[in-house]
């Protein structure tokens, strides 16, 4: 290929899965990705949202998921997503509700429900387990029993993804997606030599030998980049923020433990002044009874003088 090209784009990405050209992948990748949890192997799809050349070149703001209905009914969404940022859970949720959400008209029953597949490509990480690459999320109670069994989200995190050998179909588009920006189509490894990776291959060189189809896979890079670009700047002003409430709030806790530790210190000096007071009191008070005491003494002394003059007078 004449210019190397990263299948996470989400062009690209459409491209290769959204794609009416494509749609034997599409049915290969949605086997692959949910494996066991289908009732039984994909045979067919129905693009509902297909990949368009022109949309990519004339919108930059193009809806680049992929939507489908497989031959049972059931319907999927699949998106690559380079960027995770704090209300991205959330988008995931609610874009899986929508899609399920709309398979009623007004006053139609909810027998008429059907499986509904979310699966996420995450180009970094978004959950704090390290060594887990693969989440599933499914309507279940905490002993694991399901309300309805009706698909749920898959996120997979591409980051945290290192198997070097490919040991099921699942892995190889992992890895496809995680390496294809570094493949040679004319050196491919041995774990990209299936039907399915040489198509996909084929959908990259499309974008790197075409003139039209490389323009618009730039200007997507270029505009991802920029919006990267934003988002990283978004979160280092958020941390900034975040930072300075922190700074803020130890300040207040130091400036509230200063206030109680003086606090403290103006009622231990009342204390002090209140038992200065009291002892002062206790000490007049003591003073006033030594007094009172002397009173007495020189009162019955006095009393005692006068009885004695009153006996020497009867004797004379």
């Amino acid at each position: 290929m004449r210019h190397p090209i990263d299948p996470k784009i989400d062009c690209v990405f459409k491209a290769l899965l959204g794609a009416e050209t494509n749609r034997a992948l599409l049915i290969h990748f949605l086997n692959a990705m949910l494996g066991a949890e289908l009732p039984a192997p994909i045979s067919n799809v129905e693009i509902l949202n297909p990949y368009n050349e022109r949309e990519f070149l004339d919108d930059k703001l193009s809806v680049v998921d992929v939507k489908a209905r497989d031959d049972q009914g059931g319907l999927h969404q699949i998106e690559i997503q380079l960027l995770s940022y704090r209300d991205l859970p959330a988008r995931i949720s609610y874009g899986w509700a929508d899609l399920y959400s709309s398979q009623l008209s007004s006053g139609e029953s909810y027998t008429k429900l059907k499986p509904t597949y979310a699966i996420w490509l995450l180009a970094q990480d978004l959950l704090p387990d390290p060594d887990r690459y693969l989440h599933d999320f499914r309507l279940r109670d905490a002993q694991g029993r399901s309300l309805v069994d009706h698909g749920g989200i898959w996120l997979l995190e591409l980051n945290k993804f290192h198997a070097e050998r490919v040991s099921t179909e699942q892995e190889r588009w992992l890895k496809f997606f995680k390496e294809g920006a570094t493949l040679d189509r004319e050196a491919l490894p041995p774990w990209m030599q299936t039907p399915e990776m040489r198509q996909a291959m084929s959908t990259l060189e499309r974008f790197s030998d075409k003139d039209r189809a490389y323009h618009a896979y730039q200007a997507r890079q270029n505009y991802l980049r920029q919006q990267m670009s934003i988002q990283q700047e978004l979160d280092e002003r958020r941390a900034e923020i975040e930072q300075a409430k922190q700074t803020a709030e130890r300040e207040r806790q130091a400036a509230e433990r200063e206030r109680q530790a003086a606090e403290h210190e103006r009622q231990a000096a009342e204390q002090a002044r209140a038992g200065e007071a009291q002892a002062r009191m206790a000490l007049e008070q003591e003073q006033g009874a030594l007094k009172l005491e002397r009173a007495a003494k020189e009162s019955a002394l006095a009393e005692l003088e006068r009885l004695k003059a009153q006996l020497r007078g009867a004797t004379d």
